[in-house]
Formats: structure tokens, C-alpha cells, sequence
């Protein structure tokens, strides 16, 4: 697979974004700017669900401090079969 899915979660050893990548750190987004992954996520994570959304909280969960968790923001939509 070439491109990761929609709201898929890495864990990249880098202290930047990678493009098309958002660390996952609970922050407030918009769902204008992000309506694919406000379709997968809803409000599981914050947001009022009319204007934005959240982005899970895992800043302490990774395994190293030099590490972290991103999520794709862009990529494949995930479908059912």
C-alpha cells in the first residue's frame, strides 16, 4: 500500500508533521478544512460536532520521547465490504 488510510495512527520518530500527517495531541480542528476524517471520527474524541472535532490525546503514550503518534489527514477513504 502506497498511501495509508484516512485516520490511520503511525508512530514516527521525528519531531516534525510529515505532510498529509497531524500529531495526535487532542487538538480542536475544524471540520470544514477536515470533513473526510470528521466523517470517520465524529466526536469520539471532543468537538461539538457542528464546527469542529478532536483529534485523540495520545502525547504520553508513546514509547519513547523522541517519538510520536501522527494521524493521516490525507489518503484513502476507508470503505466496508
Amino acid at each position: 500500500m502506497d498511501e495509508a488510510f484516512i485516520g490511520s495512527i503511525m508512530l514516527f520518530p521525528y519531531d516534525f508533521s510529515p505532510r498529509g500527517w497531524l500529531p495526535c495531541e487532542g487538538q480542536i480542528l475544524p471540520i470544514g478544512n477536515y470533513q473526510a476524517l470528521f466523517s470517520l471520527l465524529g466526536t469520539k474524541f471532543g468537538g461539538d460536532g457542528r464546527s469542529s472535532f478532536a483529534l485523540p490525546d495520545l502525547k504520553d503514550k508513546s514509547p519513547a520521547p523522541s517519538m510520536k503518534y501522527y494521524m493521516a489527514i490525507e489518503g484513502l477513504y476507508p470503505t466496508r465490504d
